[in-house]
C-alpha cells in the first residue's frame, strides 16, 4: 500500500490518476477547493478499492495553510510516500496583459503555490530519505508564446524549479517527476477547438503519469509525441520565432 497526497484532486487529470491508484489499493489524501466535489470523488475511489480516502479543503493561494494541510495528511495516513500536484488555472492572456494584478494572481496559482508545496514536501521527504514529488507542469513552459506567455512563464518557472529540486534531492533517495502534458480535453480547455490530432483525453494522460511515476522518470511529455513537437519549437531561432503568430 502507498500513501499519496493529491493536490487539485478534483481536476480531470487528477481524478483519472486517482481512479487507477484506487484500483491498486492506495491510501489517498485528496485536497481541493470544494468539499462537495471531494466527497463525490472519494466515494468513487472507495468503491474502486482504495485502502483509505481522506479529504481536505485548501486555498492553494494561501501559502500559510500548506503546512497544516501536510500535517493533516500525516495524521490521517501516518506517513506520506508521494505527492501529486495537479492544480492550476488557464489564464485569460489579454486580461493578464492589461492587469499586473491578474498576471500575479495567475502566477501565484500556477507557480508560487506549487513551489511552496514542493518546498514543504522536499524538506519532509529529505528527512525520511524517501518520497516522490510529481508535478503537472506543461509544454507551454518550454517556450514563451504571445498567446499564453503568462501561463507559460508560470509553468516554465515550475519546470526549472523542479529541475533544481531533482538535482538537490537525488542523493537523498527522493524522486522528482516533471509532467508536461500537451493539449488535454478537460473542462479547463472547454472553449478550445479540439478537432486536431494533438488532443488527448485525461485518461490517456493519467496512464502516462502512472507509468512515469512507477518508472521514477525525471521528465515526461504526454502524450509522447509532444517531446518531438517541443524539440522543433525550441529549435526555431528567436529571430524567426518572434515573427510567428503562435
Amino acid at each position: 500500500m502507498k500513501n499519496w497526497i493529491v493536490i487539485g484532486a478534483t481536476s480531470a487529470i487528477a481524478e483519472s490518476v486517482c481512479r487507477l491508484w484506487a484500483v491498486r489499493g492506495y491510501n489517498l489524501f485528496l485536497v481541493g477547493r470544494s468539499q462537495d466535489k471531494l466527497d463525490m470523488v472519494a466515494k468513487d475511489y472507495q468503491v474502486r478499492g482504495a485502502a483509505g480516502v481522506h479529504t481536505q479543503t485548501l486555498d492553494v493561494k494561501d501559502h500559510g495553510q500548506h503546512q497544516s494541510c501536510w500535517d493533516a495528511a500525516m495524521k490521517a495516513m501516518g506517513t506520506v510516500d508521494g505527492i501529486l500536484i495537479a492544480h492550476g488555472t488557464l489564464p485569460d492572456q489579454k486580461q493578464c496583459e492589461a492587469s499586473y494584478d491578474s498576471a500575479f494572481d495567475e502566477i501565484n496559482v500556477n507557480a508560487l503555490s506549487v513551489i511552496s508545496l514542493c518546498t514543504l514536501a522536499a524538506n519532509e521527504f529529505e528527512k525520511q530519505n524517501s518520497g516522490h514529488i510529481a508535478v503537472i507542469s506543461s509544454v507551454a513552459g518550454d517556450r514563451g508564446r504571445q498567446s499564453n506567455y503568462v501561463y507559460g512563464a508560470a509553468k516554465g518557472m515550475v519546470s526549472i524549479f523542479l529541475q533544481g529540486l531533482r538535482n538537490r534531492l537525488f542523493k537523498s533517495g527522493v524522486y522528482v517527476t516533471t509532467i508536461k502534458p500537451g493539449f488535454v480535453d478537460t473542462p479547463m480547455t472547454a472553449e478550445f477547438d479540439k478537432s486536431g490530432p494533438l488532443w488527448a483525453s485525461p485518461d490517456q494522460v493519467a496512464a502516462g503519469i502512472i507509468r512515469a511515476i512507477d518508472k521514477k522518470r525525471s521528465v515526461v511529455y504526454l502524450p509522447w509525441f509532444w517531446l518531438g513537437v517541443m524539440l522543433i519549437i525550441r529549435s526555431i531561432p528567436e529571430i524567426v520565432f518572434k515573427r510567428l503568430s503562435l
